[in-house]
């Protein structure tokens, strides 16, 4: 394992040292919230005994980590390190927990790329284009026996047209959701044209999310939300699927983090055949957007066809113990703890390479 210099210290003995990770999390947006309560089990989940890790909570007008002390130590940006008591702290790898801009866009894995710090998540290329719906849609659209609802890309330029734009191509009802947004903020269900102005406003208004819209065909079926891993040798781990079953009219922010509106089922009732099925598209993605760490792909079975249809893929999954992946990493017989480990060995390992 390749380790950076830590603590000053630069005698042999200490290569046995722990491994020091930077937990990263926070936000610019409004799912900050999410990613503090993510980074909360994350850290609550990693071996003491094996890793040092330092939240460091990227803000708009700060990046820092707070002592033990309850201290407010700054990060230096050029480098990443802290400086503690007089020592300095190097990294020898960041544990991105940071959902929405600069954390899951590519912002912040371009900035750790240039200057040589391993980090989970996908790269910087991967995690910025998958953050626009349209796009990634346009790249998985040839995967065989998966899906995508037919669909409209909006831009600024298109506001004015936008309705006519829509009416003439696609068939109601509709499923408008901001391009680039996460946490389902931004989304409707439009069941009537009359409705669809309100509906693009919504999406087109939602805060840090490009004002891009991207409005979709409904597709009726039942929902499902699946991670996929690379684990520290380099081998592709799917994990059980996760039905989601909602008394809303779909997955939205309320049904996401309010208790009672919905249904989890973790391992999801699917035949051999259809897991099988999904395991093979889910591979194909990863593979064909070029992922790393670990991913989560939702998708809907459609009722009449037996359809996979692609929703959307998800680079900084949420982690809180209520989560899709922790559920699903326990559905698969493993400890939160040893999984967070792989990804961690999987970061410094694909450093090296």
């Amino acid at each position: 394992m390749k380790h950076r210099e830590n603590n000053g210290c630069r005698d042999d003995k200490y290569l046995h040292m722990k491994t020091k990770v930077a937990l990263v999390t926070g936000g610019y947006t409004g799912e900050a919230e999410i990613s503090f309560k993510s980074s909360d089990f994350v850290y609550s989940q990693l071996d003491k005994a094996k890793y040092d890790v330092y939240p460091v909570t990227i803000a708009l007008d700060s990046w820092f980590h707070v002592s033990e002390q309850g201290i407010k130590i700054p990060i230096n940006r050029e480098d990443f390190s802290l400086t503690i008591d007089g020592h300095v702290v190097k990294f020898d790898v960041a544990f991105i927990i940071l959902h929405g801009t600069p954390g899951e866009d590519g912002r912040l894995q371009g900035y750790f790329d240039m200057i040589g710090l391993p980090y989970t998540s996908c790269g910087a290329l991967t995690s910025a284009l998958t953050m626009n719906k349209g796009y990634t849609k346009s790249i998985l659209a040839d995967i065989p026996d998966l899906h995508v609802a037919n669909s409209v890309l909006l831009f600024e330029s298109h506001r004015r047209d936008a309705v006519s734009l829509i009416t003439e191509r696609l068939s109601l009802p509709y499923f408008v959701k901001p391009n680039a947004g996460g946490s389902s903020i931004g989304m409707s269900k439009v069941k009537e044209d009359a409705a669809l102005q309100e509906a693009l406003d919504k999406a087109f208004d939602a805060a840090n999310t490009g004002r891009q819209v991207l409005v979709e065909e409904f597709v009726t079926g039942r929902e499902f939300s699946q991670g996929i891993f690379r684990d520290s040798a380099g081998e592709l781990v799917v994990l059980p699927a996760t039905e989601v079953r909602t008394t809303r009219e779909f997955f939205d922010f309320e049904a996401k983090y309010i208790p009672g509106l919905t249904e989890e089922i973790t391992p999801a009732d699917l035949t051999d055949e259809q897991k099988d099925r999904a395991s093979r598209i889910i591979r194909e993605i990863y593979i064909r957007l070029n992922c790393r760490g670990m991913v989560r792909v939702d998708f809907f079975l459609e009722a009449e066809t037996d359809r996979f249809y692609f929703i959307e893929i998800n680079t900084i999954p949420g982690q809180t113990p209520q989560s899709f992946i922790p559920q699903q990493v326990r559905a698969f017989g493993m400890k939160e703890s040893d999984f967070y480990a792989e990804l961690i060995e999987a970061a410094l390992s694909s450093s090296t390479q």
